[in-house]
């Protein structure tokens, strides 16, 4: 069974909200989350520039395979019950979901203005769930977006 590690920015509650709703779709356990903050984010995103990496979200594969925003979308929705024709049509619809993933990662304040603090606090209980003790998701500081800041390991680990 394939896995992948699904890289996010911990203080972006969108983010959290989006990648709660994909762990959930996930029943077999197949994505891990790493905060783009952690230490191990951070070397698993040591060949992209700094900016690029809170640019978008990145899926790294054991091979050393690394795809960043919409083609990381694609390969994670592949890994997903099925997902396999889905993936295909973000594929063919590849210039569509590029534009509609970069207007949302650039404005991801605005969805995420949309998104109840409940909501969102839901999200990071469900990626806690499934990240490692020492991921910065487990700051408290998580649930109200202010974790990653100045931060590259979680200093409240539980």
């Amino acid at each position: 069974m394939e896995t992948a590690t699904v890289l996010y920015d911990v203080d972006c509650g969108f983010c959290r909200w989006a990648l709660a709703r994909v762990l959930a779709w996930d029943r077999a356990g197949r994505l891990r989350p790493v905060a783009i903050q952690d230490d191990e984010g951070q070397v698993l995103l040591a060949r992209l520039d700094p900016e690029a990496r809170l640019a978008s979200w990145h899926v790294a594969f054991p091979d050393g395979g690394l795809y960043s925003a919409g083609p990381a979308l694609e390969r994670v929705v592949a890994l997903l019950p099925g997902g396999r024709a889905p993936a295909a049509l973000l594929r063919a619809l590849h210039p569509v979901t590029r534009r509609g993933y970069e207007l949302v990662a650039r404005h991801r304040a605005v969805p995420g203005r949309l998104i109840s603090a409940a909501a969102k606090r839901r999200a990071t209980d469900a990626i806690r769930a499934r990240s490692a003790p020492n991921s910065l998701i487990f700051d408290p500081r998580a649930a109200t977006g202010r974790a990653g800041a100045g931060a590259t390991t979680a200093p409240y680990a539980s």
